[in-house]
């Protein structure tokens, strides 16, 4: 697993689960604890969302040189068999 797939699977979801975290921690009256660090917890939660938005998912698979050579083979097998492209023909 490439770390650019470990982003987008885990650390992304992470970051805006923290974020949510934060803001629930704010929000609730039952830890004095949880609402001293909820501004915290919510702005690391930002900043990590911020840095795991800029990395790209995985590019998708090219296709391989091999695929290409073949299709444009087969373009002109199928002209020679019409009768068409060939030397010296009128």
């Amino acid at each position: 697993m490439s770390f650019r797939s470990t982003n987008q699977r885990v650390l992304a979801p992470a970051a805006q689960s923290l974020m949510i975290f934060g803001i629930i921690s704010l929000c609730q009256p039952w830890s004095l604890l949880l609402h001293q660090y909820g501004v915290t917890l919510t702005l690391i939660g930002l900043i990590a969302f911020m840095v795991t938005s800029k990395i790209a998912p995985d590019p998708d698979p090219e296709e391989s040189f091999v695929d290409e050579s073949l299709d444009v083979l087969e373009i002109n097998d199928d002209a020679d068999s019409n009768g068409s492209n060939k030397i010296g023909a009128n």
